[in-house]
């Protein structure tokens, strides 16, 4: 199943990491390590094999990728052997790249998308084209009253305005061009009820939001245990500091805020109730690719008594962020595969704010994840029995 991972915000370092990463895997250099989709659980013939992933993306900056993958070789975030020994695969996906429409009405600029999009898939007879945004974080948008239906929607996008955010003019693109979008940050995206409509009519599935890969993830096995042990969280405080690109656009408090919204969200949904507390974020340019997260929480037990935990995170958010990027683009290739339609809720274990999600607990995303994953499998080795 030849699959098409277009990525907006394709020369990031996310992007560049995901990109020489399932080059590298196509080529038998780097194991699957962080793929949760190559765990016994997940794995099958319904997900496209690395080799059929083919990559392309837009980019409002302009550094080849090749000089990308080797800056991020030399802050260490990737192997420089890796970077080395793939100059021709490279060479290969920085033509498939294409500067993002900046001209135009935004109809204009999403029409510019679809032609990249279903030229992208023409080009290299793709089953399907996967769109990811791997953007930089976008303020919190309001949603319009035009966003109401696509037809009003799209009359809206002619006119002098900008009606949408750059993510939601992606997922509108992706959607009228038969692709499915998944949306790896915290932004807008496809949380509009115009493309939610837009994705059922074009019998499309879309995911997101926001790539659980540090803090929340360490926050969404944690709560599940204060709740279950019946232990009341007091307060629970975090500090993130963070470098690169996403730090540098964190700086702007719209962006900040909508982060950090998204990233508080898994403590009142799994305990059920708001302790006191909350996360800053802090860019530190010296951090460069990588992150720090320090949290301390209080907790009272058995007759009140109070008690604290700390915990410190050290980890390269590209590093953690590109497999579950690659994972992603599988599992909703072969949702689209087989039929699936609308927002993809099973796949709430990669994401620190999912779409429709019942349950924040990271043991339970997992279960329904691989429920979800084997009807794919299942589903696929049924058709491959009829077919034969």
């Amino acid at each position: 199943m030849r699959t098409g991972v277009w990525l907006v915000g394709a020369r990031g370092s996310v992007a560049t990491t995901s990109i020489v990463g399932g080059l590298a895997l196509r080529a038998g250099l780097a194991g699957p390590t962080g793929c949760v989709t190559e765990l016994p659980e997940l794995r099958g013939p319904a997900l496209p094999a690395f080799a059929d992933l083919v990559f392309g993306g837009h980019d409002v900056a302009t550094t080849p990728l090749c000089k990308r993958a080797e800056a991020l070789a030399t802050a260490g975030v990737l192997p420089g052997r890796l970077v080395a020994a793939l100059p021709d695969e490279l060479a290969a996906v920085e033509e498939e790249l294409r500067p993002a429409p900046g001209v135009g009405s935004q109809a204009e600029r999403a029409a510019a998308i679809v032609r990249d999009l279903t030229d992208f898939r023409d080009r290299h007879r793709l089953d399907r084209v996967v769109v990811v945004n791997v953007s930089a974080t976008e303020p919190t948008a309001t949603a319009h009253p035009a966003h109401a239906d696509p037809a009003t929607l799209r009359d809206a996008l002619t006119g002098p305005d900008e009606v949408l955010p750059a993510s939601s003019l992606y997922a509108y693109a992706a959607l009228t061009a038969g692709c499915p979008y998944v949306d790896f940050t915290p932004s807008t995206g496809a949380r509009l009820p115009a493309l939610h409509t837009l994705a059922v009519e074009r019998g499309l599935p879309y995911a997101g939001h926001d790539g659980k890969t540090g803090e929340t993830l360490v926050k969404s096995v944690l709560a599940p245990m204060f709740a279950m042990r019946h232990l009341t969280v007091r307060s629970w405080s975090g500090i993130n500091l963070l470098g690169g690109g996403d730090g540098a656009n964190l700086a702007d408090p719209a962006a900040n805020a909508a982060k950090v919204e998204s990233k508080q969200r898994v403590l009142g949904e799994t305990l059920g109730y708001v302790p006191q507390g909350g996360t800053r974020i802090d860019y530190v340019e010296e951090l460069g690719d990588f992150k720090t997260a320090w949290d301390l929480i209080t907790f009272s037990g058995f007759l009140g008594t109070g008690m604290r935990m700390e915990f410190t995170w050290h980890g390269c958010d590209s590093a953690l962020a590109a497999p579950l990027v690659l994972d992603l683009a599988r599992l909703t290739a072969a949702a689209h595969a087989a039929g699936r339609v609308g927002p993809l809720t099973d796949l709430a274990f990669f994401f620190k704010d999912p779409l429709g999600s019942p349950t924040h607990s990271l043991g339970e995303q997992w279960t329904r994840l691989a429920e979800f994953t084997r009807a794919l499998h299942t589903g696929r080795e049924s058709a491959d029995g009829q077919a034969g």
